[in-house]
């Protein structure tokens, strides 16, 4: 295993493949108040943030971003949890990091409340020693601040950390913060220097038990 004690994962796009909900709750939301988006013109906005995509999408279609967001929440809660799983191998491999020691935790946009649904649809909240969500009120990614918040409260030395991410602004946070940075998932970007870059689960498992059977 690389020198890695603990992880600080994302959630959406890296724990849990949510995207697909996301642009189902947001083409719902512009279509009930009027608006016809283009195929294909949702899901890449929603690699940024949703408040972001919220904010391009109701001015490309001349909509109150407040309305669309307060919509796009709506719909998203309805949405069963079922249909926004887990990537394959991100369960047992949060379990193996406990059990050989190490600990998970979480940098999250997300709500409290949110975050839990989640974590419990999946029986994964007992993976996790800890999480900083948006309700805490720390400055968002890729400010540093949460992975700093993080790291103080409970004693972790950057050098011994992982932060784990699909979009840049993980990986900005995770390195400002002093941490090495996974990126997760097929996409990169030019000027994005992260220290690993893995497509799967399988990957990163590979990169942390390299002598270990790779989970599937």
């Amino acid at each position: 295993m690389i020198t890695i004690r603990y992880l600080i994962w994302d959630v959406d796009g890296t724990l849990f493949d949510t995207y697909p909900a996301f642009e189902q709750a947001m083409a719902e939301a512009l279509a009930a108040l009027g608006a016809r988006p283009e195929p294909g013109e949702i899901a890449p906005l929603l690699r940024d943030s949703l408040s972001d995509a919220a904010r391009q999408l109701a001015l490309r279609h001349r909509l109150d971003p407040q309305a669309l967001q307060a919509g796009f929440g709506q719909r998203y809660r309805h949405l069963l949890l079922r249909n926004q799983p887990p990537f394959p191998g991100a369960v047992e491999l949060c379990a193996g990091i406990v059990d050989c020691g190490g600990a998970n935790y979480i940098v999250t946009h997300r709500g409290r409340a949110s975050l839990d649904r989640l974590l419990a649809a999946f029986g994964m909240a007992d993976l996790f020693a800890d999480a900083i969500c948006a309700d805490e009120g720390y400055p968002r990614k890729p400010d540093p601040a949460a992975f700093l918040a993080l790291i103080e409260r409970h004693g972790l030395s950057p050098a011994q950390g992982l932060a784990v991410g699909d979009r840049p602004i993980d990986i900005q946070a995770g390195q400002a913060a002093g941490l090495r940075a996974c990126l997760f998932g097929p996409d990169s970007a030019p000027d994005l220097r992260p220290d690993y870059h893995v497509r799967s689960m399988a990957d990163l498992h590979a990169l942390l038990f390299p002598d270990a059977q790779v989970v599937s």
